[in-house]
This record gives structure tokens, sequence and C-alpha cells, in this order.
């Protein structure tokens, strides 16, 4: 890991900092501050009513859908007269699609005959899902929800999403955290990222890394752009430009305040520019982004910083974080993502002996919102 690490050198002998490098680190700690509080109840409250408003709705959607299959026709499979595949030919229709969108990692293992859908048994790039197809083989649902069964308790979410993940041990870990710019969830999980790497400094080897397909827009892949020309040309700077980024919870990642992030971090924007034309014509971001013929499914524009990577951790979604080439599933607040990075060192150093907030920040930007623990993140 180079120069980006700074920051933790930085905490360590403000003294000798400069008037501007010290109001920042004022700045950073009183983010951190407001990070740590745990008295803000209700915003996490919010966050949960939300989450389950969302899966209602998308309750709502599959019942809707599953009422138009019966009401074509009774216990006929059939959809207002499109007949119905086979069940070898749902297979197969299924499973060439899922390899299209998952570098060839995925299986149809089992399929069966489940009244108006057909039920199918995925291993998608070694993870194992239960999903549904409709029986004239054009929509697949991710997965069916058992209502009858008694939703998860919150203890259950949050042991589940902070368990760290047993990844091999070095001297010095490489620390991979792969995200979508825009990404609600990728943003919270930097924020949380963030304190861990500012610690351990340069006893990990950190870069943030690119979902190969964007999912939000325009914006995204520009900004994709922006920080990938950062961190590979000035990756002292990098960190701090993107703890200012993830600090707009008015403007949400506005084209302002990605302008005043650049100027407050002394970022040469020559230099920016330079790598960004460069950029754009190896990996034909906007080529690819204005020929729609090359999105993912028809839908999501490519991002090729880092394909070779997705594919060979079978990266799907934002965020995914790679410890030493194995995903971990590290929680998202500081002190998860501390113990995570930790468990992979040979000999973990003292840094590892902080105590970093164990409150997880909350989706999207700026540091002063709170979330209740969840695996969330957007992907197809």
């Amino acid at each position: 890991m180079t120069e980006e690490h700074s920051g933790k050198e930085e905490h360590k002998h403000a003294e000798h900092h400069d008037q501007s490098e010290h109001h920042e680190h004022a700045e950073h700690d009183a983010h951190k501050h407001i990070y740590m509080e745990h008295h803000q109840h209700q915003k996490q409250k919010g966050y949960v009513i939300a989450t389950w408003v969302l899966a209602g709705v998308s309750i709502v959607l599959l019942i809707g859908l599953i009422l138009a299959l019966t009401l074509g026709g009774g216990k006929s499979s059939n959809v207002k007269g499109v007949s119905a595949i086979s069940i070898n030919d749902a297979k197969t229709q299924t499973e060439t699609y899922l390899k299209s969108i998952s570098q060839g990692n995925a299986s149809v293992d089992t399929i069966t005959d489940n009244g108006d859908l057909y039920k199918l048994g995925l291993t998608v790039s070694g993870r194992q899902y239960e999903s549904y197809v409709t029986k004239d083989g054009k929509l697949l649902f991710p997965q069916g929800i058992d209502m009858t069964a008694p939703a998860p308790s919150a203890t259950a979410n949050t042991a589940a999403a902070t368990t760290p993940t047993v990844v091999p041990k070095t001297d010095k870990p490489t620390v991979e955290l792969f995200v979508m710019s825009y990404c609600p969830y990728g943003t919270q999980a930097e924020k949380g990222i963030l304190p861990a790497i500012r610690e351990l400094g340069t006893t990990v080897d950190f870069k943030v890394r690119f979902v190969s397909y964007s999912m939000h827009g325009e914006k995204e892949v520009l900004e994709n752009l922006n920080q990938y020309c950062i961190e590979t040309e000035q990756p002292d700077k990098y960190l701090k430009y993107l703890a200012c980024f993830l600090n707009d919870s008015v403007g949400q990642g506005s084209d302002a305040d990605v302008a005043g992030c650049i100027a407050s971090t002394g970022i040469d924007t020559a230099k920016l520019d330079a790598c960004k034309n460069a950029s754009d014509t190896k990996f034909n971001v906007m080529a690819d982004y204005n020929d729609k013929s090359t999105w993912l499914n028809g839908n999501f524009p490519k991002v090729e910083f880092d394909q070779a990577l997705n594919t060979q951790y079978g990266v799907q979604g934002s965020p995914t974080l790679i410890i030493n080439g194995v995903e971990s599933n590290a929680g998202r607040d500081s002190a998860s993502f501390l113990s995570g990075i930790c468990a992979a060192f040979n000999t973990p150093p003292a840094e590892c002996q902080t105590q970093l907030s164990s409150t997880q920040p909350g989706p999207g930007f700026g540091y002063d919102s709170v979330g209740a623990a969840n695996a969330a993140g957007c992907g197809v």
C-alpha cells in the first residue's frame, strides 16, 4: 500500500501539520464523534420502517404477478394464451441467462413444477439460492417469500451480518472493497471501513475497487472514473477525497460536492483530467455507456476498471469485501471491519487493539445517520 494511508501518521503527529491539515483532522474528529453517537434511535427506526415498506411493496408485486398467472385459466400453466415451455427448456433457458450475467459461474441444480411456477435450486458463484421462473420462461423471481414463517429477529440479522469470514493470514493483508460509487450500501460500507483503514495505515494494502457494472446512471459512471483516477494517480489524496465525498448528506454526491472535494483536498485537476481522458479511452467508459447493446442484461452499463478482479473473485454487487483473496462478511461498522481485517494478519499489529465504533452507519451519504445491521447491497 502507498501513501494513501498517511491519515494514520497525520493523526499521530498532528503537531507537525499545517493549519489546513489540522482543520481537516478536526473535521474528521467531529464526524467520528457524530458517527459514534448511540442515541439516534428515531433515525434508526426510520431505516427499519423503510426497509419493511420496500419489502411489502415487493411482496405485493410478486402476488400481483402470481395472480396474473392464475387468472390465465384456473389451474392452467399458460399465461393469457402464452403456452408454457417444458421443464427442461425452462432449466436450459434459465441457466443460459444466469451464466450470461455471472461470467459463467452459475448452474440450475434442481427444477420442479410448483403449480403456476417452476421452482429452481441455483448455484451462482458458489452460493446457493432458491428461485422461481414463470412457465412461459419470461420472468425470473430472485426468491420466494414464505409468509407463514416467522420474521427473522433483529438479533439474528445482526449476528449474520457481523460474523467475519475466515480468511487466509498474511504479514500484510490485502483489503479490497468493491463498490458502485452511488450505491447507498456501498457508501455505507465505505463510511464504516475508513476509520479502520486510517488506523491500520500502511500495515495493510487497501484499495477501493469498482463492481463491473453500474446501476445509478451516468453520474455514477463518471464518478467511478473520477475516483479510479484519483486513487490510481494521486493516492495520497484519495482517502481524504472519499471522506469528503461521502459527507454530502444534502446534495447526495452532487456535482458541486465533487468539485468542492477536489478543491479542498488539493487534487491536481490537470493531472486528473488527463487521467480521465486516457482511462475513458482505454476502458471505453462513455462509449459503452452510450451503446446500450453493450450493457449487462441490456440494463446496466459496464465498468471495466477492475473487470479481471470481478471475475476472479466472483463479485456480484456492491459492497463486496475481499480480504486476502477471499470474500468476507465482516459487518459494516468500523469495529467489525477492524476485527475482520485484523484476523487476516499472521501477527496483528498494535493498531488492532484500537476501540472503534460498533455503530453501523446509515446507507447513503452523510455521517450523521445510523442503520440497522444488514447485508443489503446493489446488484442483479
